[in-house]
């Protein structure tokens, strides 16, 4: 048995799992590839530091409600001290199992290998002189301690940066005995150094940047004696609050905020094991921080700047068989993809088949004379996009753009202002969506004159236009001709641009509007049709299940006779298999190499169903707060190739799939007959790809 975090804690339904545990719960099973041994040593830190930004996140995003309610001592309500304590309890432990791995099998593995990050201590007189050698060149120049005093205070520590803090017995150059010293280390420098080859003696050595300056502290302080000393990492609430009603313009107003976030409010503090009570009591007093909010690692404070090491390194037989997808089955280069949307969708399942559809589909609409115009989504596409790059030169091309810039994706604001102000610069039409509203929906409108008539065609997908992620994310691409579906996406763009009434809808589902009521319908539907006798089905496979409304139906409908199956990766306050409450109801959680990212929910009456696919997870902030769109595969083929691929194949998963128990805990679910088992991502990249050899 896994052993999870759950804590019925959800206060509007006390059987509810407490939404932000199962997240951390989630990341207990993603830690799991780093524990494997099955997996490539490499793949195996990559995921301890997958574990570690996911960490991050946490604190940046979610940590802060419960930290403020804890500090102004309040007892009641979904944030207190209570949920504090819970959270921190969950969270020190994770921490200790992510550095007790790191310390007891990672780094003992690599040193069987000849792969050492080597500490002052380690290293020999030679090895000591080069580093002595790469600190007077390199780092020193760069350093900058800062002595404090009354006209010297705390200097401004940026999130997540790296620092020590320094006690000095002595007195400065002016006679004084303040003690306390702050050295902040460069963010431009590499945190590992590769030693030469000379010095390795045929292994791979390696020094952290930290130990490089902690070995030469004492040299930026002459004159005085390092006493004490740590390296220090402060995390800060980071999620950007813009009111909208009351700015003029979001954009400015958003470029005003990335330049505070990285300086907001503290809600984690992470320092070296060995720190005095002296230094952690004075930083926790610094950031207004109680005990708790402090963490003591036995490694390095930022394990995510480890997948250095993984390039570093240059040992591809420690890392996962490079898979490259093939170009989509259903789609053919040598043919017009109009032409071929004219007879069938498409469905591109990614990353098994590769985005260069998705892009051999724009670079078609760009380059065709009979295409007049372009309207697309964006949420996140990276700073680096050749989709971007496309719908510039659909722009110098003299077509019509239209671009609907999601300035809010979090994380991504800054490289989306730049794209939104390039665009704008050469003639784009540019709209923000709504106001208060997040356009997270992800869809491409190709208007193409065809003799007398304007034809529409459409790309509707459940991930991003993001070519990097699109190689590490599964998600569904589905590409169409179907009048009714790319006249609906019309209404949804100029009611994005204008923000005029949308007109009554028949196939697209769109949230704040229309999603949540029915969904929420079709499986109320589900659960009447149940009690009339009749054999019903729902299967839905999503990121995150934390819609209490939704989570009531779907307990209500498996009371009433409808079995239900949930593929939910990560946060899921829905407690399977309870007795006499969720009997009916089964979640399961798929980890694999591959982030599991696309959303199919599935509707079965008899004989009669109906399958959606959706950008929306099953949340309140997706249903109430964002512009969503689900929309129904009609194509009978179509629809069966998404529930063998993305539903019966996770269903039968052998080897990544964890199942909820009636206690709220995940635990992987054995064979009983011992046969063969298979795992869904691996049997997908087999079936659509390729491996590269070795």
């Amino acid at each position: 048995m896994w052993t999870s975090f759950q804590d019925r804690a959800s206060l509007a339904d006390p059987r509810l799992l407490d939404r932000d545990l199962s997240l951390l719960a989630f990341n207990e099973r993603v830690l799991d590839w780093a524990v494997r041994e099955d997996v490539p040593l490499l793949e195996r830190l990559r995921f301890l530091c997958i574990v570690s930004s996911n960490l991050d996140e946490f604190f940046e995003v979610r940590a802060e409600p419960h930290l403020s309610a804890a500090q102004a001592k309040d007892s009641k309500g979904q944030y207190s001290v209570a949920s504090f304590d819970r959270l921190a309890d969950a969270l020190h432990q994770l921490v200790e199992r992510q550095y007790a791995l790191y310390n007891e099998q990672l780094m003992p593995a690599f040193g069987k290998l000849g792969i050492h990050i080597l500490s002052h201590g380690e290293r020999n007189a030679a090895q000591r002189a080069w580093v002595q050698q790469y600190f007077e060149k390199e780092v020193r120049p760069l350093l900058i301690p800062v002595g404090l005093d009354p006209s010297h205070p705390f200097p401004q520590v940026a999130n997540k940066s790296l620092n020590f803090i320094v006690r000095l017995k002595g007195k400065d150059a002016f006679g004084r005995e303040n003690d306390i010293a702050i050295v902040k280390v460069p963010r431009v420098l590499p945190r590992l150094i590769r030693l030469p080859d000379k010095l390795a003696h045929g292994k791979a050595l390696f020094v952290s940047l930290s130990s490089v300056i902690r070995a030469h502290l004492a040299e930026l302080f002459s004159g005085r004696d390092v006493w004490q000393f740590s390296q220090f990492r402060v995390t800060r609430h980071s999620d950007l609050a813009v009111d909208e009603d009351d700015v003029q313009n979001l954009r400015m107003a958003l470029r005003q905020g990335l330049e505070h976030r990285h300086y907001g409010q503290a809600v984690r503090l992470e320092v070296s094991a060995g720190c005095s009570e002296h230094l952690a009591d004075f930083l926790l007093k610094q950031f207004d921080l109680p005990a708790r909010a402090l963490y003591r690692v036995h490694g390095p404070v930022n394990l995510v700047r480890l997948t250095q090491l993984i390039d570093l390194v240059k040992r591809p037989d420690l890392c996962f068989v490079p898979y490259a997808p093939n170009f989509p089955v259903q789609m053919h280069p040598g043919r017009s993809v109009f032409e071929q949307l004219r007879e069938q969708d498409i469905l591109i399942h990614q990353p098994y088949e590769s985005f260069d559809g998705v892009l051999s589909f724009l670079r078609q609409a760009v380059h065709d004379p009979l295409v007049l115009a372009i309207k697309q989504t964006i949420y996140r596409t990276g700073a680096d996009s050749e989709l971007m790059e496309l719908l510039r030169e659909a722009v110098r091309r003299g077509k019509e753009v239209t671009v609907v810039v999601e300035l809010k994706a979090r994380f991504d604001e800054e490289a989306n202002i730049n794209w939104a102000e390039m665009l704008e610069s050469i003639g784009a039409q540019v709209v923000y969506g709504v106001v208060g509203l997040k356009t997270h929906a992800k869809m491409m409108l190709i208007t193409r004159r065809e003799g007398k008539v304007l034809k529409r065609y459409g790309h509707l997908s459940t991930g991003n236009y993001n070519p990097r992620t699109a190689r590490l994310y599964t998600d569904i691409s589905h590409l169409t001709a179907d009048a009714s579906i790319t006249a609906e996406m019309d209404h949804v763009f100029v009611h994005l641009a204008s923000q005029s009434k949308l007109p009554r809808m028949h196939k697209l589902w769109m949230a704040p509007f229309h999603l949540h009521r029915n969904l929420i319908a079709k499986i109320e539907a589900l659960a009447r049709a149940a009690e009339a006798g009749k054999d019903t089905r729902i299967v839905a496979k999503m990121n995150s299940l934390t819609d209490e409304a939704l989570v009531r139906s779907l307990i209500a409908a498996g009371q009433r006779g409808v079995k239900i199956d949930l593929i939910v990766r990560g946060a899921c306050v829905l407690p399977a298999q309870v007795p006499g409450y969720t009997d009916n109801i089964r979640v399961r959680s798929v980890i694999g190499r591959l982030l599991e990212h696309s959303r199919v929910f599935y509707f079965r009456v008899e004989e009669l169903d109906e399958l959606y696919l959706s950008s929306a997870d099953w949340m309140n902030r997706n249903m109430v707060r964002r512009v969503e769109l689900a929309w129904p595969v009609t194509d009978a083929a179509l629809r069966q190739r998404l529930v063998d691929e993305c539903l019966v194949a996770y269903l039968y998963d052998g080897i990544d799939a964890w199942d909820m128990g009636a206690d709220g805990s995940y635990a992987r679910t054995p064979d009983p007959e011992g046969r063969t088992v298979h795992g869904a991502q691996q049997a997908l990249m087999d079936r659509y790809g390729r491996f590269d050899k070795r």
